[in-house]
């Protein structure tokens, strides 16, 4: 009778333990889908900027008599070239926005042309758009490294070899950590 107590008390305490466990690593895997669906959300509207882009380069080219300054030129073509996260992309993407910005008010032509305005609009929308994106990722990124960083969730993401993800502005959680707790 002692034994199969004993053995009953063993089989549920492992029970609970694996319910647990399942229950962290399906909360953990909910976070990475969510985290790769804010990605392709982001991805897709900096393909758009990147596109807007390229269009504005034709128009710019249109309507402006002289040569275009190469920096930008240059910025495109690295972008073209390169295989770049979205946090890079982004960062280069707005450095490439600012430059054109400069020709909108070097160029008066440019503020008169429609085109060129309807891009300037789009551009302004999809800031828009990557703002509430970058704050929707940091904000799962936030829940997601909590989970990660807390017992008894993080033996079960050690197991999986989850590690912490960093924030869209590239701030690492890592970074602050003093004394983490080691396994």
């Amino acid at each position: 009778m002692t034994i199969t107590i004993i053995t009953l008390s063993i089989v549920i305490v492992v029970g609970i333990i694996m319910i647990a466990a399942i229950s962290i690593y399906n909360q953990l895997q909910d976070y990475i889908i969510r985290i790769n669906e804010a990605e392709a959300n982001i991805d897709s509207v900096l393909r758009k900027r990147f596109d807007l882009l390229n269009k504005a380069i034709s128009v710019i080219k249109s309507n402006v008599d002289e040569e275009m300054d190469n920096n930008v030129l240059s910025i495109i073509d690295t972008l073209r070239s390169k295989k770049l996260s979205n946090f890079e992309l982004d960062r280069q993407l707005y450095e490439a926005i600012n430059e054109f910005n400069i020709y909108a008010e070097t160029y008066d032509k440019l503020k008169k042309c429609d085109s060129y305005t309807k891009i300037e609009i789009n551009l302004m929308e999809s800031e828009s758009e990557i703002t509430a994106l970058r704050k929707y990722y940091n904000d799962i990124i936030t829940d997601y490294n909590k989970i990660i960083r807390t017992c008894p969730s993080k033996i079960v993401a050690k197991i999986n070899k989850y590690k912490t993800k960093p924030y869209f502005d590239g701030k690492n959680m890592e970074d602050d950590i003093v004394n983490d707790f080691k396994l």
